[in-house]
């Protein structure tokens, strides 16, 4: 999926599975993706995080950056300090955030103009969750 095409604001909807302790939370709110002068896409999100006793505000920023090591035909996920953090890609990929793997991808079909998901499954020694979000386009 290429990632150009997402440039836009889409309203998100996140749903997360604590397995640990079988809490439930939601969080909804808008993704903006922004094509940045250098050529990378800026993924903000902006929302609120509910669960049965209370709700916090949320945001986090992302980039999507061209690949050099494969000739910039493919794209990365990188952290807005600019740390990687997995490959741009519908198929299945990894990320060891220190002990914790992360397992997921993005999943797309031919409403990509209307609607994508992004599903990861977290385990280890500090992290047992999963978590699905739905991108809507307004």
């Amino acid at each position: 999926m290429d990632p150009l095409r997402l440039v836009g604001t889409w309203n998100f909807r996140r749903e997360i599975h604590d397995h640990r302790d079988g809490a439930e939370y939601t969080a909804h709110g808008t993704a903006r993706f922004t094509r940045q002068d250098d050529g990378r896409i800026r993924w903000s999100e902006h929302g609120t995080l509910d669960w049965v006793s209370g709700s916090t505000p949320v945001s986090r920023t992302l980039f999507l950056v061209r690949d050099p090591a494969d000739d910039e035909r493919r794209w990365r996920v990188t952290f807005e300090d600019g740390r990687d953090f997995h490959p741009w890609t519908a198929g299945a990929v990894e990320h060891l955030c220190g002990r914790d793997l992360y397992q997921g991808g993005v999943a797309a079909s031919e409403e990509l103009a209307t609607r994508w998901q992004l599903h990861w499954r977290v385990t280890g020694p500090e992290k047992d969750y999963t978590m699905r979000t739905t991108y809507l386009a307004p």
